[in-house]
């Protein structure tokens, strides 16, 4: 009797950026061309917003000024503790981070798609995302427009984006360990992020249907 033939493995890649680099915008894009996504960034939002499970021990952690008249987690006071207290920081991601990961792992077994995206900010930081992911991908962005983009978009003041730079990975590191690079500087237009984004899904998609062992393999 032959037995079913199991389901393979889908192709994993581990989207990444700097703060005001674009990674949304990409996966958003990938997302319309038929890719996965699991964005780990909006699963902590849901986790810190009204109702979310995380709210309940943030309180406990943090205390009810971390909470707002909305009952979500006040995420501008939340960062202003932790880029100026470290252990703060750290029992914020000692609280959150193994809440994300669960809802990371189940929602990567019920999304279905041509490939998997795993949007990770920090995921240069997190050198277990290497291990978890076929393929890093870059969206790549000089510094000067992070911060342009990021003022237009939040109206964060520029010292606080700095701090929040400072705390990522340089963009020199996150070109290290990439495997693909989508560019989405300054000088690049909307028009230009969408071809590039498209072209590098079809490379993806190429890579889906082979072998993994061609799929894996180097640039």
């Amino acid at each position: 009797m032959t037995s079913p033939a199991s389901t393979p493995t889908p192709l994993k890649i581990g989207l990444t950026g700097g703060i005001g680099s674009g990674k949304t915008r990409v996966a958003d894009l990938l997302a319309e061309h038929g890719a996965a996504i699991i964005d780990t960034d909006l699963i902590a939002h849901q986790l810190t917003a009204p109702g979310g499970a995380a709210i309940e021990p943030l309180r406990q952690a943090f205390g009810d000024a971390m909470i707002d008249a909305s009952g979500a987690l006040d995420r501008a006071k939340m960062r202003e503790l932790v880029f100026t207290n470290p252990s703060a920081k750290t029992q914020l991601e000692t609280l959150l981070h193994p809440m994300i990961g669960h809802s990371v792992n189940a929602e990567a077994d019920r999304v279905q798609g041509l490939y998997q995206v795993f949007v990770v900010p920090l995921l240069v930081e997190n050198g277990r995302w290497r291990h978890r992911v076929d393929r890093i991908c870059v969206v790549d962005c000089d510094e000067a427009t992070q911060v342009r983009r990021v003022q237009a978009r939040s109206g964060l003041d520029p010292a606080l984006i700095d701090r929040i730079m400072a705390a990522q990975a340089t963009r020199a590191a996150r070109l290290a360990v990439a495997d693909d690079v989508i560019l989405n500087d300054g000088a690049t237009d909307p028009e230009q992020l969408v071809q590039r984004t498209l072209a590098q899904h079809q490379r993806w998609l190429t890579m889906a249907h082979a072998p993994r062992s061609i799929a894996e393999a180097p640039n």
